[in-house]
């Protein structure tokens, strides 16, 4: 290895990840990328930098506005994720106000997914390309066009298809909301904050869920629990005007929801740019590798797809069970306002065992496989618990369904 170059090797042997000369070690290194090469063999990818000295003195700063910047992108993330799950925690109200069944709720939530998918491609490459500002602006632009389309009418059938469109749009910013937080954090923040930043951000989309989950029937409460309607005395209530009432709450909801999605958008529109005059450090400078030659090479990589399975398959089966929790829990008696509330506490519990778990993964990061192999197991074994809970395999009780939903989020 020359003096001037630098070689990175993505083994499977976890002793070395990079092999590098030790100045490049040091965050204030004297080097720059002139030239990256990038080449697959037998599924690993090798990349070559070849670095041209620059001026030791070049300027750096680290600027407070930085953590401005970590809010607005934070708050938007926290929104996308809330409006996401909007129409889960509310499913009954919903349901009774637009005529709507279970499977209308299941494809609001699902509207997520299906638009991440879509949108991932352009959007990785508008934060690649074009940089941050572009990425977060358009988000914002298509989370609050999505929630006011949620405000255009409450009439059947015409609202089915502005709550679908709504869904729809806020889906499509998924990908920036969730997928951000690393490349935000090098570019504003120096070395030894990035991991504080990245993970604000990071979890900022959860607890959007999770107040969601609060939120959502504290807004629109379930007015036929309430009630206490049975089958005797269904005909004698007054029906249009529980419905009439339970639509005027949903509008309400959609209506603050949209003015908070203003609300950001002004945030990001006011003051946001694609990176800060100075970087705060010299490898935060780093030129990227060209969009489509990374593209391509992750394309041909078999480990990567491999983990984007891992990862994808899990936290697909996690969010669609999430956001269709109270339609779950309804037969069991179990009504809008306490299902929420479980809700909230399992996205807490998830927060907080992010935090406790990454720290132990730090610590025992060269057995990170077995790690990651008995967390799987673990996740695994409490949604087995709740399945056989809800199908009366195994005694149910209020305090097993808690710890199960908690458990497995946890």
């Amino acid at each position: 290895m020359t003096e001037n170059s630098a070689r990175i090797f993505n083994t499977s042997s976890s002793e070395y990840i990079a092999m590098t000369d030790k100045n490049s070690l040091v965050d204030n290194m004297s080097v720059y990328p002139a030239e990256v090469t990038v080449t697959t063999t037998d599924n690993e990818i090798r990349t070559t930098i070849q670095q041209s000295l620059i001026d030791p003195d070049a300027e750096t700063h680290v600027y407070k506005r930085r953590w401005y910047i970590l809010l607005a992108y934070s708050l938007l993330a926290c929104t996308q994720g809330g409006y996401w799950n909007t129409w889960g925690p509310i499913a009954a109200s919903s349901e009774d106000a637009f005529g709507w069944s279970d499977a209308d709720i299941a494809l609001l939530s699902n509207w997520g997914p299906i638009s991440y998918v879509l949108a991932t491609f352009v959007m990785s490459w508008v934060v690649d390309v074009k940089g941050l500002r572009w990425a977060c602006l358009s988000t914002a632009i298509m989370v609050a066009a999505g929630a006011g389309a949620r405000c255009i009418t409450d009439q059947p059938p015409y609202v089915k298809w502005t709550v679908n469109i709504g869904q729809f749009l806020n889906g499509l910013a998924g990908p920036v909301a969730m997928g951000v937080p690393p490349a935000l954090s090098a570019l504003w923040f120096p070395v030894k904050e990035r991991t504080t930043a990245t993970a604000i951000a990071t979890i900022l989309n959860g607890i959007g869920v999770g107040i969601s989950f609060a939120l959502g029937p504290y807004m629109v409460p379930d007015r036929i629990s309430n009630q206490n309607i049975t089958a005797s005395n269904y005909s004698s209530s007054n029906t249009t005007e529980r419905i009439s009432q339970e639509r005027h709450d949903i509008m309400i909801y959609m209506y603050v929801e949209a003015a908070w999605a203003v609300f950001v958008l002004l945030l990001i529109l006011v003051y946001f740019p694609a990176k800060p005059p100075k970087p705060p450090t010299l490898s935060a400078s780093v030129e990227r590798m060209d969009f489509m030659t990374g593209a391509k090479t992750l394309i041909r990589n078999a480990r990567f797809w491999v983990i984007c399975a891992t990862y994808g398959i899990s936290l697909g089966v996690f969010n669609c069970w999430q956001s269709v929790l109270d339609v779950i829990l309804k037969p069991h008696k179990i009504d809008e306002s306490e299902a929420g509330w479980l809700g909230f506490y399992s996205i807490l519990a998830g927060c907080v065992g992010s935090v406790i778990l990454a720290r132990f993964a730090d610590v025992f990061s060269r057995h990170m496989k077995m790690f990651l192999l008995l967390l799987y197991i673990s996740g695994t074994g409490c949604f087995v618990w709740f399945t056989l809970l809800i199908n009366g395999t195994i005694p149910e009780s209020t305090y097993s369904l808690y710890a199960a939903i908690i458990a497995q989020l946890y």
